[in-house]
């Protein structure tokens, strides 16, 4: 009897280790598919955004990073997936035109289009598709490289002054700028008049990369101009100098004056435009609807793309520090990524591997409620809208959209009536919008 016993709690001992060992094996699973702490603040959030698309545990990022940095807090890089839950349309309204780099609205569902390469301004009708000729009067570009004709904006006055500003990069001597000019957008809308260089972000370098050149005004009626530091080393150290506008934020009027409340308006070694500086090639800037920050997204080195709240007088780092490497490989600077441990802005994000973010817009509308407050970016490589959900000035999601068109795309928009449009460097015209939102008329047409 004793022997009996003795076999059978033997075999429910063993059974019961089994037992207890897949156990284990299933929460080792379930480990390995979560990422970090940023899921479960995603998960507890009362944002509604957040709450909306908590229901996933892996990254958006499924590549492996191609540095070994860690970040400063957890949500700072390879935020969760997300998905937008409602339902939307994705139109090609537009094609065949060239590179197109910046792009504005200046009447209903009509648009100023950038053309970089060929120095043309067109206006782009986003109901019917219909490309105008290009507007004359455009100002001569350097087309080389990355250069060529940039960005695009109105007036906050346009209604009545009818003024457009436009960057580019220019030939001066020593080489080449980006610069700032405007005119005035006849009534026949066939020419700019009366075209006028506001603003050259000096000294010039014999160079063809990394020019910046976004601009957007704020609410005193004031421009913001990004740059960039114009790539080569030593030349991109540049972006560290107080007087230089190269890798930097600048702030000017619109007759391309300093503006009077600067943050280096009294330094005598200072420019007096500059805002912010130590940036790398800034290629997206926006105000957030409701805190009213200035947001920029810039690109890095490999890895490293850097998505900045900027505060006036501040110093985001490069190249002294940054989350990415040479393209080469080598680490930058004997590889320090730490910024606010050496007296640098951190990041509020960056990615890794890059996304290699271009034109960005936060989406201040309420045609699809999931997405209000959301920023909309363009990726060139990969190629991929990527939309980022913001909470108390976290990233806490990231949605990468028409992954499978194989478009780079260049810069975003959102219309009044709440399109989300994208322009891209093959010549198409994007209109996202939520579904079921055409006319009547629309929906006959189709």
């Amino acid at each position: 009897m004793m022997k009996v016993s003795w076999s059978r709690l033997m075999f429910f001992t063993m059974l019961i280790f089994l037992l207890a060992l897949a156990a284990c094996g299933n929460g080792d699973t379930s480990d390995e598919e979560s990422t970090d702490d940023s899921d479960t603040a995603t998960e507890e959030s009362a944002d509604e955004d957040a709450d909306e698309s908590a229901d996933t545990d892996t990254d958006a990022e499924s590549e492996p990073q191609v540095t070994e940095f860690e970040p400063a807090f957890p949500e700072q890089t390879r935020a969760p997936e997300v998905e937008t839950e409602a339902e939307f349309d994705v139109e090609v309204v537009v094609e065949g035109l060239d590179v197109s780099w910046g792009m504005e609205e200046f009447d209903t569902n009509r648009l100023l289009v950038t053309q970089r390469d060929s120095a043309e301004l067109l206006i782009i009708n986003l109901e019917d598709g219909s490309v105008s000729d290009p507007v004359e009067g455009t100002p001569e570009v350097n087309n080389e490289g990355q250069g060529g004709l940039l960005d695009v904006t109105i007036a906050p006055d346009f209604d009545e002054s009818r003024l457009v500003f436009m960057t580019f990069a220019q030939d001066i001597e020593d080489g080449t700028v980006t610069a700032v000019g405007k005119g005035v957008l006849s009534e026949d809308e066939a020419s700019l008049e009366d075209f006028e260089i506001i603003f050259q972000a000096v000294p010039a370098y014999d160079g063809d990369l990394h020019y910046g050149g976004r601009i957007i005004f704020d609410d005193d009626d004031n421009l913001f101009l990004t740059t960039g530091e114009r790539s080569d080393d030593p030349i991109r150290e540049r972006a560290q100098d107080l007087d230089a506008y190269l890798g930097k934020v600048i702030h000017i009027t619109q007759d391309g004056e300093a503006v009077d409340t600067n943050p280096f308006i009294e330094d005598e070694d200072a420019l007096d435009g500059i805002y912010s500086y130590g940036h790398r090639n800034i290629q997206g800037v926006d105000f957030h609807p409701k805190t009213g920050d200035l947001w920029i997204v810039e690109f890095g080195p490999q890895a490293g793309d850097e998505l900045n709240i900027i505060e006036p007088g501040s110093n985001y780092g490069w190249p002294i520090v940054s989350y990415g490497i040479e393209y080469t490989g080598e680490l930058i600077n004997d590889g320090i990524s730490e910024h606010d441990a050496h007296g640098f802005v951190e990041p509020v994000y960056y990615w890794d591997p890059t996304s290699a973010p271009s034109g960005m817009s936060f989406y201040d509308n309420d045609a699809i409620p999931e997405w209000e407050n959301n920023m909309f970016i363009g990726g060139l490589a990969p190629n991929y809208i990527v939309r980022v959900v913001i909470e108390n000035d976290l990233i806490v999601g990231e949605e990468r959209l028409l992954t499978e068109e194989g478009e780079r795309f260049r810069d975003i928009l959102v219309t009044e009536d709440g399109a989300l449009v994208a322009i891209t460097d093959g010549g198409l015209i994007y209109k996202i919008t939520a579904a079921g939102e055409g006319t009547e008329e629309d929906d006959d047409a189709e």
